[in-house]
């Protein structure tokens, strides 16, 4: 039987050449930094989404076919709901666990996303997109995009009135793009809104197109990873050609396993105890009804936020009118999103690095590139309180024309100043790295020196703190000139761009033991 079995493995290495491929590739050796579970939760989520998305296709119906419901939901009962409306229903209720895999797959999507962008904006503060990860990043950047509009076609499926005020609220942006609006409309929802194809499309586009999309660019980012290896943050034996960690079998793929299934859990304890999208509540579409306090999803946030809180100016010209408090948020949205996407190349342009690069930054040895970061984050969550001005005025009793204002001024004045405190705190850490380098550590004890001045005893830093602190490297501005690249470069790296670290003969005089007083 031994034998058998030993024939069977060479015959099918002789042709796929999986135990080569093990041999050279299943001892990779992978850091254990406890952020690097954020692409770990991106990618666990992803799994749990595709699972229970399966398991709902067995008993959805994408139709707009008006039927009259007469399920458990007495409340209902009696009233014409189109059969996908229907189809959700008879989940929430009849089917076994239907309810919880529903809810499962909903809360799923927001962790993806917030994982996603919290995973993203780790690898922005780090430093992590450098070459040769520069693709890779535009892989996962093209996920959280493709993430976000899959996540807004799957809440808008149920045929609820919270979903079609979404469904309206977006084909109002899109009849706002001028000459071509009109053309985007009819061909994604399939004619007039509310009409009879919009949900069979929209099932298509959520449960086919994007997640295949998806799927691809996770797989392409994946490989990428294990082909050009994980980056790791500075220590003793970590290079940017040596990895210190543990290896993919068997040690991390255990402990990957057992992350899974724990991520799995908590999903499903959220999923249990806290109730998202009760469509039974808001009832069915009707498009002489809005739904009071009607939120998307929270990633969506931002682009209602723009929405809600520009000025609705128009233009009219020719015999046509261009809505500007719609379109101008709606060209800004992608514009601000597309930033973000290239700006490892616009980096790598001001900076002419063009070196591979392994080993991470620490977020305050780049305060330009933090503060940048930081500043985005502060619009993202200004807009996000615009995209729900409403319940903000209604809860804190509030005047919503003074909210709608506040977010005005403060998507001009929040991120500068979030900015500027970002980039001189990054350099106040620095200097305070430097004194640790050149000083060591204050221990708060007192001497009295022999002509009778009174100092602090400093102790050396330890080998290991000395060499994180140092490791990383201070670039030069560009020296003259005033072209684009030399000005955004002194802007850089220039004077209140970096401070200088410890000269090396310092390093080395306080690794032998002195620098202390």
């Amino acid at each position: 039987m031994a034998g058998r079995g030993e024939r069977i493995a060479e015959w099918a290495d002789g042709r796929v050449g999986l135990h080569r491929l093990a041999r050279s590739n299943m001892r990779k050796i992978f850091p254990d930094h406890w952020s690097f579970m954020l692409g770990e939760i991106c990618l666990y989520s992803f799994v749990i989404i595709i699972l229970t998305g399966v398991y709902l296709t067995l008993f959805f119906k994408p139709s707009m076919v008006e039927v009259v419901y007469d399920g458990s939901y007495v409340p209902l009962n009696g009233q014409k709901v189109s059969e996908a409306f229907d189809s959700t229903m008879h989940i929430s209720f009849e089917v076994r666990g239907g309810l919880l895999i529903r809810q499962i797959h909903h809360w799923a999507a927001l962790i993806f996303i917030a994982a996603m962008f919290v995973h993203m904006m780790r690898v922005f503060f780090t430093g992590a997109f450098r070459k040769p990860r520069e693709v890779n990043w535009l892989f996962g950047f093209g996920l959280l995009f493709l993430g976000m509009l899959d996540g807004f076609f799957g809440y808008s499926l149920p045929d609820d009135l919270l979903s079609g005020t979404g469904i309206r609220f977006i084909e109002g942006v899109i009849l706002s793009v001028p000459v071509v609006g009109t053309y985007i409309q009819m061909f994604l929802f399939g004619g007039e809104f509310p009409g009879t194809d919009i949900i069979p499309r929209f099932y298509s586009l959520h449960v086919l197109l994007i997640p295949g999309i998806m799927l691809g660019l996770l797989v392409a980012h994946l490989i990428l990873v294990f082909f050009h290896k994980h980056t790791q943050f500075a220590g003793p034996g970590r290079t940017e050609k040596n990895v210190v960690g543990m290896p993919l079998l068997p040690v991390y793929a255990a402990k990957a396993g057992g992350f899974f299934f724990l991520v799995f859990g908590v999903t499903a304890v959220v999923a249990a105890i806290a109730t998202i999208n009760p469509i039974w509540a808001f009832g069915p579409y009707r498009p002489d009804q809005v739904s009071t306090g009607a939120q998307p999803d929270w990633y969506m946030g931002f682009a209602e936020g723009l929405i809600r809180v520009m000025p609705g100016w128009e233009i009219s010209a020719w015999g046509h009118t261009l809505a500007l408090g719609v379109l101008i948020p709606f060209l800004l949205f992608p514009t601000i999103l597309g930033l973000i996407a290239v700006y490892p190349f616009v980096e790598a342009w001001i900076t002419k690095d063009r070196r591979e690069r392994h080993l991470l930054d620490r977020p305050r040895n780049a305060p330009v590139r933090t503060a940048l970061g930081t500043a985005w984050i502060s619009l993202y969550l200004v807009t996000l309180v615009g995209g729900g001005n409403d319940l903000f005025a209604t809860h804190f009793h509030l005047s919503l024309n003074a909210m709608t204002w506040t977010v005005r001024i403060g998507f001009f004045v929040v991120p500068v100043l979030v900015f500027d405190i970002t980039r001189r705190w990054c350099l106040g850490l620095q200097r305070r790295d430097r004194d640790l380098v050149l000083h060591g550590r204050e221990t708060g004890r007192i001497r009295k020196l022999p002509h009778g001045e009174y100092v602090e005893v400093h102790e050396p830093l330890p080998a290991e703190r000395l060499h994180t602190l140092t490791a990383h490297e201070q670039p030069e501005p560009m020296a003259g000139g005033r072209s684009l690249r030399a000005r955004l470069s002194r802007a850089y790296f220039g004077e209140g761009g970096q401070v200088a670290k410890a000269a090396p003969k310092d390093r080395e005089s306080l690794t032998a033991g002195g620098g202390g007083q």
